[in-house]
C-alpha cells in the first residue's frame, strides 16, 4: 500500500540531520506496517499529479498557519477536496488537522488561550493518551460532518473524524522527547512564554502514546471501505 505524505513544513536546520525532516518522521512512525511511502514537499511547491497517485494520504505539521497567504495553500486545499472525492483515506497531523478542517469549511485561528507545548493529556478515540503538543492555532469551528473524537482541557477539537474516511489530530505522535527539546531550545524562544517552555522541559520524560496512535493510523489507512 502506497502512502503519499504531503510535507507542509521542515524541521529546524540544526535538528534535521539527526532527528529527520517531517516526512521522514512519519515513515519512521509508520514503519513496520508494510507501507511504501512517497513524500511530496508541497511547502516547496512539489505536488502529486493527482489525488490517485497514492492509495492513502497523510498531511504533516508545519510552522505556518492554515489561514496564512502562501502560494501552496490553495492548491493543497484543492488536493484535499480531490482526495475526499476519491474516497481514499486521509490523515492530518497538527497543521494537517487544521488545513483539512479549513478546506472542508471549518475555521482555524490563533487561539486566544495561548500555546500548548510538550507532553499533554488527551482523550482520543475514548482512551486517555499522552501526546506531544506544539501549537497555538486551533480548529475553532467544525466543518459540516466532522465528529469530535479527541479533546483536551485546552483543545476542544483535538481529533476529528469525517465519515470514516478522514481522521485528523492536533498533537504530534511523530515528535519524540528529543525533538520537543530541540523546539524548546530553538523555535520556542521568544515565541512561547519562557515559563511555559521551562514547564514543558520538565515534563519531557513523560511516557507518550505515540506507538498506540501509530498503530491506530496504520489500521485506519488499511481499513477496508465500501
Amino acid at each position: 500500500m502506497k502512502i503519499g505524505i504531503l510535507q507542509t513544513g521542515h524541521s529546524p536546520d540544526n535538528m534535521k540531520d539527526q532527528l529527520g525532516d517531517y516526512g521522514e518522521m512519519f515513515t519512521k512512525l509508520l514503519g513496520g506496517h508494510d507501507f511504501d511511502f512517497q513524500i511530496w514537499s508541497v511547502v516547496d511547491g512539489d505536488f502529486p499529479a493527482s489525488a490517485v497517485d497514492a492509495d492513502a494520504w497523510l498531511i504533516t505539521g508545519s510552522k505556518f498557519g492554515a489561514y496564512e497567504d502562501h502560494d501552496w495553500i490553495p492548491p493543497l486545499e484543492q488536493l484535499i477536496l480531490a482526495i475526499r472525492e476519491t474516497g481514499r483515506p486521509l490523515v492530518g497531523i497538527c497543521f494537517g488537522h487544521q488545513i483539512i478542517a479549513q478546506a472542508l469549511g471549518g475555521k482555524v485561528e490563533k487561539f486566544d488561550g495561548g500555546w500548548s507545548v510538550g507532553p499533554t493529556e488527551y482523550i482520543v478515540n475514548g482512551q486517555p493518551m499522552a501526546l506531544n503538543a506544539w501549537h497555538q492555532d486551533q480548529v475553532t469551528t467544525l466543518p459540516k460532518g466532522a465528529k469530535v473524537v479527541g479533546s483536551s482541557d485546552f483543545c476542544a477539537n483535538a481529533a476529528l473524524l469525517y465519515d470514516d474516511q478522514i481522521w485528523t489530530i492536533q498533537p504530534h505522535p511523530e515528535f519524540s522527547a528529543d525533538f520537543i527539546d530541540g523546539l524548546i531550545r530553538t523555535r520556542g524562544k521568544g515565541v512561547v512564554p519562557d515559563e511555559q517552555l521551562a514547564a514543558a522541559a520538565k515534563r519531557l520524560d513523560t511516557p507518550t502514546n505515540n506507538a498506540d496512535i501509530a498503530d491506530f493510523i496504520a489500521d485506519f489507512l488499511k481499513k477496508e471501505r465500501p
